[in-house]
């Protein structure tokens, strides 16, 4: 079993910045692939971005390329999320998830792929 807590949406205006964090307890930390999927109202939840915390590798969507980073800190088993450049159509509750994988196969990156999430947190950016 893997527990998700994720923390640090928020409120900010577009082209500013917020850090998410997601901190994972009950299992290894090493030997999963991690993502950031969001989801707005009335749409569907899509994976921005993954990360192998065995190998580090990472992934994003083309739609936060360039203004998203996903990054680890294997000491505090918390994976995170830097956004930056943020625009209103980022606005969404952000969910942490995990499956117990060490890649992230680019054909099991949706979110049905994922066993493992966490309660979300909101972002909401204003234009």
């Amino acid at each position: 079993q893997v527990q998700l807590v994720e923390s640090g949406g928020g409120s900010v205006q577009a082209g500013g910045s917020l850090r998410l964090s997601c901190a994972a307890s009950g299992s290894s930390f090493a030997g999963n692939c991690m993502g950031w999927f969001r989801q707005a109202p009335g749409k569907e939840r899509e994976g921005v971005a993954y990360i192998a915390t065995g190998l580090g590798s990472t992934y994003y969507a083309n739609s936060v390329k360039g203004r998203f980073n996903i990054s680890q800190d294997n000491a505090k088993n918390t994976v995170y999320l830097q956004m930056n450049s943020l625009k209103p159509e980022d606005t969404a509750m952000y969910y942490c998830a995990a499956r117990r994988s060490n890649y992230c196969y680019a054909w099991s990156r949706r979110a049905a792929d994922f066993g493992y999430w966490g309660q979300g947190t909101q972002v909401t950016v204003s234009s």
